[in-house]
């Protein structure tokens, strides 16, 4: 590893981290929809959350379960976001559609017999936006574990010009997190039928969270 990369890996976790914790102490935030996930937990089952790659950034500070493991690229990128999730206590599997996927899809699934949830990004890492890809919906075939959408907007922020249009909050803002309805895998629908129904569901609860900033008098950015 090059000199400049090592000291970016030293540097850049902890700094990210407290730029997140500053950012999330400055937005007025609430959260919606607990309704949907605490029973779960209350039974000692766990889930996977699904959110999309351009809401990453503040996650870590809406999630009030009792321990993640979250799926992460492979990528250099993805080293400096695991390294940066450490200092909240939540742990990375490594590995994306495109690098490490096969490995990384095989302990997600070995982890699904443990109680701890599992975090992902389906869109991620690479896109294109918005659309689910194979992974969550394999990995719900076949673990039987609900899928709960979880969305964040911000009434102020920029949007990147990446292919995710990545959301920065800006401070003094509203904020709202909200959880969905969980949904689980029915083999009658089959794949394509389930995809169809998350999607739905994410989609929903995303113009839940944006409904709910409306009452406030703001838009989500």
């Amino acid at each position: 590893m090059k000199l400049k990369d090592r000291l970016l890996i030293a540097i850049a976790p902890p700094l990210a981290a407290l730029i997140i914790r500053l950012l999330y102490w400055t937005i007025r935030t609430e959260t919606i929809g607990e309704e949907n996930i605490r029973p779960i937990w209350a039974k000692d089952e766990q889930v996977i959350l699904s959110f999309w790659h351009d809401q990453l950034l503040l996650m870590v500070l809406g999630y009030c379960g009792p321990g993640a493991k979250i799926l992460i690229s492979a990528s250099k990128d993805g080293e400096l976001i695991a390294r940066t999730m450490r200092y909240f206590g939540q742990d990375a599997v490594r590995g994306s559609s495109s690098r490490g996927g096969r490995a990384a899809f095989k302990e997600m699934l070995k982890l699904t017999e443990e109680k701890v949830d599992l975090v992902f990004t389906p869109d991620g890492p690479k896109g294109p936006r918005h659309e689910l890809k194979d992974g969550i919906v394999q990995l719900a075939r076949m673990s039987k574990r609900s899928v709960v959408p979880m969305a964040f907007v911000s009434s102020r922020g920029h949007r990147f010009g990446s292919w995710d249009r990545f959301l920065l909050p800006y401070p003094f803002g509203r904020g709202v997190y909200s959880f969905g309805k969980p949904v689980i895998f029915d083999k009658e629908e089959g794949v394509e039928g389930f995809r169809d129904r998350l999607l739905q569901s994410i989609t929903e609860n995303q113009q839940r969270a944006e409904a709910r900033l409306e009452e406030f008098g703001v838009s989500a950015v």
